[in-house]
């Protein structure tokens, strides 16, 4: 990756100085008129845009100016100001990230292999502070307005605890402002965690991992870790069942002053498509912590970590406890999370919690050995003993549920094998054919008929049902 110049006390300083002047006498003050207030931060913002993004030759702002955006992001109450200050961290992010992977020489002139090393820019700001400031100079004190591990917990907490109250444009700003603000930090961990995610399993070095964001924010004294998956799954529920509705603009109708009502339902209007990029973003999380787990569980087994790295419960098994045990929480995180090959797995293995260890199998023995693949799991409940089994311990709604989410990501992982010619799964696709899968995916669900009589197919009971039967016959035509 081909970086811009970063930019320091020298050429840029004259640039800080000058935008800094629209703040520094009143830029975070409430002293003067809140209209003039908002045209110097929007002026601000508009000259930092132009010189770092539409220059040609564009510096990254400054640490001092990196702050101010930010602060504006956290503390304003102006839509047009939150929605800038926003989109302006989100292009900086993209044009200046601090991690990232550059192309190397190769060693052999013949070597047809691209090689990159991780490359981190110390000098780039940062919006978290989790104890560690190697890059300030300023005695080390952590940046303005900066987000520690508890900060980030809280604000997760506070979305959720915003979504139930709100009642009021002012309640409705905020609720908007701190889905924007979680977004960007989500944005920015993934940034720094992909780069080294893919260093250390081309280097199988640690360290690329231990001195990630990511692992630092989940390693963290100040907060209880399962506690902040847990509330994440409740934000993504929360922010999941609501869509366009009714409730979003109602209060705002009755508004009696035309000013106001227009901006209440520019707020309201922005706010369903905020939650969706809100699950988004807190899909986007899971899945890196998912990546984590299993890029430390190799680091594990090859001896790289040490007991200064500590013990953490994998992702995966506080998802599934609170899968098994919460309702809403099932629905809403199947329907969001749309990683297939994780969600392949987290269902197979809700499964096998319910599905007994067989013993050694002698050739006289009816019962399968456990075959920990979505094919096992189709040929364990198309076996009538094991259904009736099963539907003692999970209601057959759940299972129908699991078993199309199931199928879902089957059909997601075989379009991305014909794609790219990789095997991805925690089975291998390639091995298993879609007419097998289809006809045990019928065979588990007629089975399910046959033990509960009074079992409706709800809709994606239907829907996958439809598309394997398609499937079924088109390749029975040789189409």
């Amino acid at each position: 990756m081909e970086m811009r110049r970063i930019a320091g006390e020298g050429a840029y300083g004259g640039m800080e100085e000058n935008t800094m002047a629209m703040l520094d006498n009143s830029g975070f003050s409430r002293s003067k008129f809140c209209h003039h207030l908002k045209d110097d931060r929007l002026a601000f913002l508009e000259a930092v845009r132009t010189a770092s993004l539409l220059s040609d030759n564009g510096s990254a702002p400054t640490r001092k100016m990196f702050e101010a955006i930010f602060h504006i992001l956290k503390d304003v109450d102006s839509l047009d100001l939150i929605m800038e200050s926003y989109q302006l961290l989100i292009e900086l992010h993209k044009h200046f990230p601090r991690v990232f992977l550059s192309k190397v020489q190769s060693e052999s002139s013949s070597s047809s292999n691209n090689l990159f090393k991780l490359s981190v820019v110390q000098e780039v700001w940062l919006p978290f502070t989790f104890g560690l400031d190697p890059y300030n100079n300023e005695a080390n004190k952590p940046s303005r307005g900066s987000v520690d591990s508890l900060g980030f917990h809280s604000l997760i907490q506070e979305v959720a605890t915003v979504d139930k109250v709100r009642k009021s444009e002012v309640m409705e700003l905020m609720f908007l402002k701190n889905m924007l603000l979680l977004q960007y930090l989500i944005i920015f961990l993934e940034g720094d965690f992909l780069p080294r995610n893919c260093a250390f399993k081309e280097e199988s070095n640690w360290t690329f991992l231990r001195e990630s964001l990511l692992n630092m924010l989940l390693g963290s004294r100040k907060i209880l870790y399962k506690s902040l998956i847990k509330d994440c799954l409740s934000l993504m529920h929360v922010l999941s069942r609501e869509a366009m509705s009714f409730e979003d603009l109602s209060y705002h109708e009755s508004s009696s002053m035309e000013s106001s009502q227009e901006s209440n339902t520019a707020v309201a209007l922005a706010l369903p498509e905020a939650k969706k990029s809100t699950c988004a973003a807190l899909n986007k999380f899971f899945l890196m912590v998912m990546e984590l787990d299993s890029s430390r569980s190799s680091a594990d087994m090859q001896g790289l970590t040490t007991r200064a790295d500590g013990v953490r419960t994998p992702v995966v098994e506080i998802i599934l406890d609170e899968l098994i045990y919460d309702n809403d929480i099932r629905c809403s995180f199947l329907q969001v999370f749309d990683e297939p090959i994780w969600k392949l797995k987290i269902i197979i293995q809700y499964f096998q919690k319910y599905i007994p260890k067989s013993s050694v199998q002698t050739r006289r023995s009816n019962g399968p050995v456990n075959d920990e693949t979505f094919d096992g799991i189709l040929k364990y409940l198309a076996n009538g003993n094991n259904t009736r089994s099963i539907i003692k311990k999970i209601c057959t709604e759940v299972i129908q549920l699991l078993l199309a989410h199931a199928f879902q990501a089957y059909l997601a992982l075989q379009l991305k094998c014909a794609s790219d010619g990789s095997a991805v799964s925690p089975e291998d696709i390639k091995s298993i054919s879609s007419v097998k899968i289809c006809n045990s995916l019928i065979s588990a669900f007629m089975c399910l008929k046959r033990e509960d009589r009074s079992l409706e197919l709800n809709f994606i009971g239907k829907e996958v049902l439809f598309m394997a039967a398609t499937i079924l016959s088109t390749k029975s035509q040789g189409l």
